[in-house]
């Protein structure tokens, strides 16, 4: 991705929290994800990626399961450059 810090939740490795950033997909496929949790602004934490077979993470305290074409379809950007930051 070009953007700075922004890349497909296919992408990012076990063990990381990510913000979502935006969806890639028709509306089925921006009704399912927003059904399971997928929003934009949405904590998701990688629980299993190990780059082949699905990805499994953490969203609003449920485990869900993406084929890894539908991670590619989730952009994320990740929290490491923002420990501690509580605005909400």
């Amino acid at each position: 991705m070009d953007q700075k810090g922004i890349l497909p939740l296919a992408e990012v490795p076990e063990g990381t929290q990510a913000v979502v950033q935006g969806l890639r997909g028709g509306g089925g496929f921006l009704g399912r994800m927003a059904a399971l949790g997928f929003i934009v602004g949405g904590k998701v934490s990688v629980l299993q990626n190990s780059g082949r077979g699905p990805v499994i993470v953490l969203v609003r305290d449920t485990r869900v399961a993406l084929g890894r074409g539908e991670a590619l379809k989730v952009l994320v950007g990740t929290q490491a450059d923002s420990h501690g930051d509580s605005r909400t």
